[in-house]
């Protein structure tokens, strides 16, 4: 069995597409995934499959959620030894000032690459810094400064609709629940 982790875009945000966690969990379940588990609201579900091919796995939990909860379901699937890579890939110090930056991760849902999804992504001066990783961006903006930031830019452009993004502090956190889950 494969460790997956699924990240739904676009639920429990602004009032719309508003999904209760236990019925998320359920879904998965009743898709014949094992160890099911949800982390906080934005729809971070933690699975196991024993497919391997994660278009495949990806379109058919998407088809699934739409039918079941009635909305245009997107997710980005990452296998545990991806977001493994993507932890420790990290740029030097990425994460490290939490008191002056804050710091997100890009997730893409493939076929987009990380240099094809950054030549959409602009950055402030002085403001923000991007990063292209192996598997995702990495993108971080001055608090003091964050009004300024283009990160909210990404969020009107075609190539969003393929990706999603999560804070340092939950990718972290969910690599975290993914070790423990698999004994280490």
């Amino acid at each position: 069995m494969i460790q997956y982790l699924a990240l739904l875009r676009g639920i429990n945000v602004g009032g719309k597409n508003i999904i209760k966690m236990a019925d998320l969990k359920a879904g998965f379940e009743s898709m014949g995934f094992s160890n099911v588990a949800t982390y906080i609201q934005s729809g971070n579900v933690l699975f196991q499959s024993g497919e391997k091919n994660k278009t495949v796995l990806t379109d058919r939990i998407e088809k699934e959620l739409s039918r079941r909860f009635d909305f245009p379901a997107r997710i980005v699937t990452v296998a545990h030894k991806e977001l493994a890579a993507i932890v420790r890939e990290a740029p030097d110090g990425f994460g490290k000032d939490g008191n002056s930056y804050r710091y997100d991760v890009i997730f893409l849902k493939e076929p987009l690459t990380p240099r094809e999804a950054m030549k959409s992504v602009s950055v402030k001066v002085g403001v923000d810094t991007a990063h292209v990783g192996k598997q995702a961006l990495y993108f971080s903006r001055l608090i003091a400064k964050a009004s300024q930031s283009h990160l909210t830019k990404i969020i009107g452009l075609p190539v969003y609709q393929n990706m999603t993004i999560r804070n340092w502090n939950t990718t972290t956190k969910l690599f975290a629940l993914m070790e423990e889950r698999n004994g280490n």
